[in-house]
Protein backbone atom coordinates (compact mmCIF):
# COMPACT_ATOMS: atom_id res chain seq x y z
CA UNK A 1 0.00 0.00 0.00
CA UNK A 2 1.18 3.55 -0.76
CA UNK A 3 0.11 4.75 2.70
CA UNK A 4 0.24 2.75 5.91
CA UNK A 5 -1.29 3.81 9.23
CA UNK A 6 -0.36 2.06 12.46
CA UNK A 7 -1.42 2.85 16.02
CA UNK A 8 0.19 1.97 19.35
CA UNK A 9 0.04 3.51 22.83
CA UNK A 10 -1.91 6.57 21.72
CA UNK A 11 0.43 7.37 18.82
CA UNK A 12 -0.58 6.98 15.17
CA UNK A 13 2.15 6.73 12.52
CA UNK A 14 1.29 7.67 8.94
CA UNK A 15 3.89 6.21 6.57
CA UNK A 16 4.24 7.34 2.95
CA UNK A 17 5.21 4.00 1.42
CA UNK A 18 6.22 4.52 -2.18
CA UNK A 19 10.01 4.44 -1.80
CA UNK A 20 10.70 3.56 -5.44
CA UNK A 21 9.24 6.99 -6.35
CA UNK A 22 10.76 8.75 -3.33
CA UNK A 23 7.21 8.80 -1.94
CA UNK A 24 5.98 11.21 -4.63
CA UNK A 25 2.24 11.69 -4.21
CA UNK A 26 -0.14 10.22 -6.75
CA UNK A 27 -3.71 11.47 -7.08
CA UNK A 28 -4.95 8.50 -5.08
CA UNK A 29 -2.49 9.23 -2.30
CA UNK A 30 -3.83 12.78 -1.85
CA UNK A 31 -7.32 11.34 -1.40
CA UNK A 32 -6.16 8.61 0.96
CA UNK A 33 -4.06 10.96 3.08
CA UNK A 34 -6.97 13.36 3.49
CA UNK A 35 -9.16 10.45 4.59
CA UNK A 36 -6.56 9.21 7.09
CA UNK A 37 -5.89 12.65 8.60
CA UNK A 38 -9.60 13.31 9.00
CA UNK A 39 -10.18 9.89 10.55
CA UNK A 40 -7.31 10.35 13.00
CA UNK A 41 -8.84 13.63 14.11
CA UNK A 42 -12.02 11.74 15.02
CA UNK A 43 -10.24 8.91 16.83
CA UNK A 44 -10.22 9.55 20.58
CA UNK A 45 -7.59 6.84 21.08
CA UNK A 46 -5.08 8.80 19.03
CA UNK A 47 -3.33 11.48 21.05
CA UNK A 48 -0.30 12.26 18.84
CA UNK A 49 0.64 11.60 15.21
CA UNK A 50 3.92 10.93 13.38
CA UNK A 51 4.16 11.55 9.63
CA UNK A 52 7.13 9.97 7.85
CA UNK A 53 8.32 8.38 4.61
CA UNK A 54 9.72 4.96 3.73
CA UNK A 55 13.19 4.64 2.24
CA UNK A 56 15.65 7.44 1.60
CA UNK A 57 13.19 10.35 1.16
CA UNK A 58 10.31 11.86 3.07
CA UNK A 59 8.40 12.96 -0.04
CA UNK A 60 9.75 14.21 -3.36
CA UNK A 61 6.56 16.17 -4.08
CA UNK A 62 3.76 15.47 -6.51
CA UNK A 63 4.18 12.73 -9.10
CA UNK A 64 5.55 14.61 -12.13
CA UNK A 65 4.42 11.80 -14.42
CA UNK A 66 0.78 12.65 -13.78
CA UNK A 67 1.11 16.41 -14.36
CA UNK A 68 0.17 18.10 -17.58
CA UNK A 69 -2.93 15.97 -18.11
CA UNK A 70 -5.51 18.55 -17.05
CA UNK A 71 -7.35 21.61 -18.33
CA UNK A 72 -8.30 24.48 -16.01
CA UNK A 73 -11.57 22.87 -14.90
CA UNK A 74 -10.21 19.39 -14.20
CA UNK A 75 -6.98 20.86 -12.83
CA UNK A 76 -8.88 22.99 -10.32
CA UNK A 77 -10.86 19.92 -9.30
CA UNK A 78 -7.57 18.10 -8.74
CA UNK A 79 -6.29 21.04 -6.71
CA UNK A 80 -9.31 20.68 -4.43
CA UNK A 81 -8.08 17.18 -3.61
CA UNK A 82 -4.64 18.56 -2.75
CA UNK A 83 -6.28 21.24 -0.62
CA UNK A 84 -8.40 18.76 1.30
CA UNK A 85 -5.27 16.80 2.20
CA UNK A 86 -3.18 19.75 3.38
CA UNK A 87 -6.11 21.31 5.30
CA UNK A 88 -6.83 17.98 7.01
CA UNK A 89 -3.17 17.73 8.05
CA UNK A 90 -2.90 21.36 9.13
CA UNK A 91 -6.17 21.23 11.10
CA UNK A 92 -5.65 17.80 12.69
CA UNK A 93 -6.34 18.48 16.38
CA UNK A 94 -3.42 16.45 17.63
CA UNK A 95 0.29 17.25 17.89
CA UNK A 96 1.75 16.11 14.55
CA UNK A 97 5.47 15.35 14.26
CA UNK A 98 7.23 15.12 10.89
CA UNK A 99 10.07 12.57 10.90
CA UNK A 100 12.16 13.48 7.87
CA UNK A 101 15.03 11.78 6.06
CA UNK A 102 16.21 12.89 2.63
CA UNK A 103 14.11 15.05 0.36
CA UNK A 104 11.02 16.94 1.43
CA UNK A 105 10.42 18.73 -1.86
CA UNK A 106 7.49 20.54 -3.43
CA UNK A 107 4.28 19.61 -1.69
CA UNK A 108 6.37 17.27 0.48
CA UNK A 109 7.95 20.40 1.98
CA UNK A 110 4.46 21.87 2.42
CA UNK A 111 3.45 18.78 4.40
CA UNK A 112 6.46 19.16 6.70
CA UNK A 113 5.60 22.81 7.28
CA UNK A 114 1.98 21.87 8.06
CA UNK A 115 3.14 19.65 10.94
CA UNK A 116 3.65 21.00 14.45
CA UNK A 117 7.19 19.78 15.13
CA UNK A 118 9.94 18.43 12.87
CA UNK A 119 12.64 15.87 13.65
CA UNK A 120 15.05 15.75 10.70
CA UNK A 121 17.88 13.39 9.87
CA UNK A 122 21.24 14.73 8.76
CA UNK A 123 20.38 13.80 5.15
CA UNK A 124 17.14 15.78 5.30
CA UNK A 125 16.38 18.94 3.36
CA UNK A 126 13.46 21.08 2.28
CA UNK A 127 13.19 22.28 -1.32
CA UNK A 128 10.62 24.71 -2.70
CA UNK A 129 11.23 23.13 -6.10
CA UNK A 130 8.07 24.36 -7.81
CA UNK A 131 9.68 26.78 -10.27
CA UNK A 132 11.75 23.91 -11.66
CA UNK A 133 8.58 22.53 -13.27
CA UNK A 134 7.12 25.94 -14.09
CA UNK A 135 4.39 26.25 -11.47
CA UNK A 136 3.91 28.45 -8.39
CA UNK A 137 4.04 26.79 -4.98
CA UNK A 138 1.11 24.64 -3.91
CA UNK A 139 0.07 22.78 -0.79
CA UNK A 140 -0.18 26.08 1.07
CA UNK A 141 3.61 26.46 0.87
CA UNK A 142 3.65 30.26 0.75
CA UNK A 143 1.24 30.56 3.68
CA UNK A 144 3.09 28.01 5.79
CA UNK A 145 6.62 29.08 4.90
CA UNK A 146 5.86 32.75 5.60
CA UNK A 147 4.45 31.80 9.00
CA UNK A 148 7.72 30.10 9.86
CA UNK A 149 10.20 32.56 8.39
CA UNK A 150 8.58 35.86 7.47
CA UNK A 151 8.07 37.06 3.93
CA UNK A 152 11.67 37.94 2.96
CA UNK A 153 13.19 34.55 3.80
CA UNK A 154 10.15 32.76 2.36
CA UNK A 155 10.59 34.62 -0.92
CA UNK A 156 14.28 33.72 -1.06
CA UNK A 157 13.54 30.01 -0.75
CA UNK A 158 10.67 30.09 -3.27
CA UNK A 159 12.50 32.27 -5.80
CA UNK A 160 15.79 30.39 -5.59
CA UNK A 161 14.31 26.86 -5.30
CA UNK A 162 17.51 25.96 -3.45
CA UNK A 163 17.80 23.11 -1.01
CA UNK A 164 17.48 24.07 2.63
CA UNK A 165 19.62 21.51 4.50
CA UNK A 166 18.68 20.13 7.89
CA UNK A 167 21.03 22.20 10.03
CA UNK A 168 20.13 25.47 8.33
CA UNK A 169 16.42 24.62 8.68
CA UNK A 170 17.03 24.11 12.39
CA UNK A 171 18.83 27.44 12.68
CA UNK A 172 15.86 29.11 10.97
CA UNK A 173 13.47 27.56 13.47
CA UNK A 174 11.65 25.19 11.10
CA UNK A 175 13.25 22.03 12.50
CA UNK A 176 13.21 21.19 16.20
CA UNK A 177 16.09 18.70 16.23
CA UNK A 178 18.63 17.26 13.76
CA UNK A 179 19.86 13.73 14.46
CA UNK A 180 21.66 10.95 12.54
CA UNK A 181 19.29 9.35 10.04
CA UNK A 182 19.14 6.07 11.93
CA UNK A 183 17.86 7.89 15.03
CA UNK A 184 15.01 9.81 13.38
CA UNK A 185 12.28 7.26 14.06
CA UNK A 186 13.27 6.74 17.69
CA UNK A 187 13.48 10.49 18.37
CA UNK A 188 10.11 11.12 16.77
CA UNK A 189 8.56 8.23 18.65
CA UNK A 190 9.93 9.40 22.00
CA UNK A 191 8.60 12.92 21.43
CA UNK A 192 5.20 11.64 20.26
CA UNK A 193 4.95 9.34 23.27
CA UNK A 194 5.75 12.19 25.67
CA UNK A 195 3.08 14.37 24.05
CA UNK A 196 0.55 11.52 23.96
CA UNK A 197 0.80 11.05 27.73
CA UNK A 198 0.38 14.76 28.47
CA UNK A 199 -2.77 16.92 28.68
CA UNK A 200 -3.58 16.45 25.01
CA UNK A 201 -6.94 18.18 25.07
CA UNK A 202 -5.20 21.31 26.30
CA UNK A 203 -2.68 20.90 23.46
CA UNK A 204 -5.53 20.60 20.97
CA UNK A 205 -6.93 23.91 22.21
CA UNK A 206 -3.48 25.50 22.12
CA UNK A 207 -3.07 24.38 18.50
CA UNK A 208 -6.34 26.08 17.54
CA UNK A 209 -5.16 29.23 19.30
CA UNK A 210 -1.90 29.22 17.35
CA UNK A 211 -3.86 28.86 14.11
CA UNK A 212 -6.19 31.73 15.00
CA UNK A 213 -3.25 34.15 15.01
CA UNK A 214 -2.91 34.26 11.22
CA UNK A 215 -4.96 36.14 8.61
CA UNK A 216 -5.72 35.28 5.85
CA UNK A 217 -6.59 31.70 6.63
CA UNK A 218 -4.93 28.77 4.92
CA UNK A 219 -8.21 28.05 3.11
CA UNK A 220 -8.28 31.56 1.62
CA UNK A 221 -4.70 31.22 0.36
CA UNK A 222 -5.44 27.78 -1.10
CA UNK A 223 -8.30 29.16 -3.20
CA UNK A 224 -5.99 31.74 -4.78
CA UNK A 225 -3.30 29.09 -5.13
CA UNK A 226 -5.63 26.73 -7.03
CA UNK A 227 -6.38 29.36 -9.67
CA UNK A 228 -2.69 30.27 -10.03
CA UNK A 229 -1.50 26.67 -10.35
CA UNK A 230 -4.22 25.74 -12.86
CA UNK A 231 -3.28 28.70 -15.02
CA UNK A 232 0.42 27.88 -14.78
CA UNK A 233 -0.18 24.34 -16.00
CA UNK A 234 -1.28 25.74 -19.36
CA UNK A 235 1.99 27.58 -19.92
CA UNK A 236 4.95 26.65 -22.08
CA UNK A 237 7.24 26.73 -19.06
CA UNK A 238 5.29 24.10 -17.16
CA UNK A 239 5.18 21.78 -20.14
CA UNK A 240 8.90 22.31 -20.69
CA UNK A 241 9.70 21.85 -16.99
CA UNK A 242 7.72 18.63 -16.82
CA UNK A 243 9.31 17.27 -19.99
CA UNK A 244 12.81 18.20 -18.82
CA UNK A 245 12.27 16.48 -15.47
CA UNK A 246 11.10 13.27 -17.12
CA UNK A 247 13.89 13.41 -19.71
CA UNK A 248 16.51 14.24 -17.04
CA UNK A 249 17.78 17.40 -18.74
CA UNK A 250 17.90 21.12 -17.91
CA UNK A 251 14.70 22.96 -18.91
CA UNK A 252 14.71 25.86 -21.35
CA UNK A 253 12.20 28.28 -19.88
CA UNK A 254 10.81 31.20 -21.91
CA UNK A 255 8.92 33.01 -19.16
CA UNK A 256 5.57 32.31 -20.75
Amino acid sequence: MSIEVTKADGVATVLLNRPDKLNALSGEMYHDLAHHFEALGDDDEVRAVILTGAGRAFCAGGDIGTMGQFDVVSGRRRSKGHQRMIVALHNLERPVIAAVRGAAAGIGASMVLACDLVIMGESGFLNMAFKKVGIPPDGGAIFLLTQHLGIARAKELVYSARRLPAQEAKEMGIVLKVVPDEQVDAEARALAQELATSATYALRLAKKMFQSMYVPTLEMLLETEALAVCGARLTHDHQEGRAAFLEKRHPKFLGK
